[in-house]
C-alpha cells in the first residue's frame, strides 16, 4: 500500500477538514460516519470468466473542503501476488436541492471516473449509476455498525428483474498502533 509517510505528510491547503459546519449535519453524517482509517478484510471481484479475484487492503475517509464533503482513498493488493489491483478517491458531496449525495469515484488504474447518486434507503446506502455499457448498477453500503460494514456492487442485465453480484467487501475499523 502507500507508504505511512506519503500518506501522512502530504497535503494540500483548503482541502482537509476537521468535521463537518454544515447546516444539513443529519445529512453529512450518512458518509461522515466513516470518517477513519479502515482494514478491507476480505474482498472479491467477479471476472468475465466467472471466477473471483481476491484482495486485501485498505481505506481511508475524511472531511474535505471546509466539512462540506467527504472524501475517501480505496487501496488494494490481489492476494497472492500483491500486485494493486484497487487504487481510487471518491469525492461525495451532500446536494440539498435532491436530497441526495453525489458521488464520484476516480480510479487511474482501472481508467474509471463514475459517478453516483447515494441515499439512505433503509438501514444500507445506495448509490446509483450505470455500467460502461450502460446496464444499472448499485454500490452498496450495508451492515453497518461503528467498526464494520459491508460494500457491494451489482448490475442488472434485465430492467432490475435479477441482479448480479459484482464485486464485494468485508470492511473493518482499523486498529490504531501505539
Amino acid at each position: 500500500m502507500a507508504s505511512e509517510k506519503s500518506r501522512d505528510t502530504w497535503n494540500i491547503k483548503g482541502l482537509g477538514a476537521d468535521g463537518t459546519d454544515s447546516d444539513s449535519k443529519e445529512k453529512m453524517m450518512l458518509f461522515g460516519q466513516f470518517v477513519g482509517d479502515w482494514e478491507i478484510v476480505e474482498a472479491r471481484y467477479l471476472q468475465a470468466d466467472g471466477s473471483w479475484v481476491r484482495m486485501k487492503g485498505e481505506v481511508h475517509f475524511g472531511w474535505i473542503l471546509g466539512g462540506t464533503a467527504v472524501q475517501d482513498v480505496w487501496m488494494g493488493c490481489r492476494e497472492g501476488s500483491g500486485k494493486m489491483v484497487l487504487f481510487g478517491t471518491t469525492v461525495r458531496v451532500f446536494d440539498s436541492k435532491i436530497d441526495a449525495w453525489r458521488s464520484t469515484w476516480l480510479s487511474p488504474i482501472k481508467g474509471l471516473v463514475r459517478t453516483f447518486i447515494a441515499k439512505k434507503v433503509g438501514d444500507e446506502i445506495v448509490l446509483e449509476s450505470k455500467t460502461a455499457e450502460g446496464y444499472p448498477e448499485k454500490w452498496i453500503f450495508s451492515e453497518i455498525t461503528a467498526t464494520s460494514f459491508r460494500w457491494h456492487s451489482e448490475e442488472t442485465h434485465d430492467n432490475g428483474k435479477t441482479w448480479l453480484l459484482t464485486e464485494e467487501m468485508k470492511i473493518r475499523k482499523a486498529v490504531k498502533q501505539p
